[in-house]
């Protein structure tokens, strides 16, 4: 039989999965649940894909090539996020303490993936946490990276002005949002989606999952003409770059690679060579107790690109 064409399907767009189910959105928003042909779903939230109608419920045919893919791997497994990404939020709070490696790996993954990510900063309304968790931040910024301040539930009750800035960067995008446990992630979606989580509770119903699909990731329309959308994911806790080569890692940490090409042998791995451009950046930092900059590389992010190294050199294959 000849494969289907995209003549025969109906377009959609999937904004929810739960196991082998996933919810499909067509173009005129109508909802339905869709299985994939076959034992193995090979969709993620944010594909476009084509589908054939069976009885109530439809079956994935096909799925559009994707501009990009966001997903972390690790000995076991490989978690897919979202595809077809504008960009990816990353959201941090002054408390609890963010974990630098935790952000350094969400911005490799970014980077891998041709992915721009930005840096939201919560809790600015605790004064002195803020002002400490701010100067850890100062490497990223940098760096070039976007990094936003923000007070998403303030200890006074004011309306938060610091929000306006995120909401311009949001307009227009499909964003992934991702965040560690307090960082004020659910706050976030719940504010810039008022009915998320009856929307939430509507997949769960439908999907028959018996649980709040919290554990699942969902994409929100922001906007009633659909063109902003947030992707809520859980799964930041832990995040395995095992599909990256150890050597690809300079060319995804800005700061080690604006020196790499200052080594003196060009396999350098940065780590014992002689002549290598990146442990002298890290120096001359350490000397002037400065951070990541055009002339130098702090103390943390080199632990983290030299533990990085050692890990992904050490894979089981």
């Amino acid at each position: 039989m000849a494969p289907p064409t995209a003549t025969d399907l109906e377009p959609g767009l999937v904004i929810a999965s739960h196991g082998r189910h996933v919810w499909v959105e067509t173009p005129d928003g109508r909802r339905l649940i869709c299985h994939p042909r076959g034992k193995k779903s090979q969709t993620v939230v944010g594909d476009r894909v084509g589908w054939r109608p069976s009885q109530d419920e439809g079956t994935i045919e096909q799925v559009e090539p994707r501009r990009n893919l966001f997903y972390r791997q690790d000995e076991i497994r490989t978690k897919s996020f979202a595809a077809n990404l504008d960009q990816v939020l990353i959201l941090i709070a002054a408390e609890p303490e963010f974990s630098e490696s935790q952000l350094a790996r969400a911005l490799i993954a970014a980077e891998a993936a041709h992915i721009t990510p930005l840096i939201a900063l919560n809790k600015s309304d605790l004064t002195e946490p803020f002002a400490r968790a701010w100067e850890r931040l100062e490497a990223y910024r940098a760096m070039g990276y976007t990094v936003l301040p923000l007070a998403l539930k303030p200890r006074d009750g004011s309306t938060v002005a610091t929000e306006a800035p995120l909401d311009d960067l949001l307009t227009g995008k499909t964003t992934l949002v991702l965040g560690p446990s307090g960082s004020g992630k659910s706050t976030l979606i719940n504010r810039l989606i008022p009915d998320a989580q009856v929307l939430t509770n509507a997949i769960s119903t439908a999907l028959n999952s018996g649980k709040h699909t919290t554990t699942s990731t969902t994409l929100y329309w922001v906007d009633a003409a659909r063109t902003t959308a947030v992707i809520d994911s859980p799964g930041f806790q832990e995040f395995g770059l095992h599909h990256i080569e150890p050597t690809q890692l300079p060319a995804l940490m800005p700061d080690i690679r604006a020196h790499a090409s200052e080594c003196r042998f060009y396999n350098c791995t940065h780590l014992h060579e002689p002549g290598c451009g990146v442990m002298a950046a890290v120096d001359q930092a350490s000397q002037e107790k400065m951070g990541s900059s055009p002339r130098g590389i702090s103390a943390s992010r080199y632990k983290i690109y030299s533990d990085l190294f050692d890990e992904l050199s050490q894979r089981r294959y």
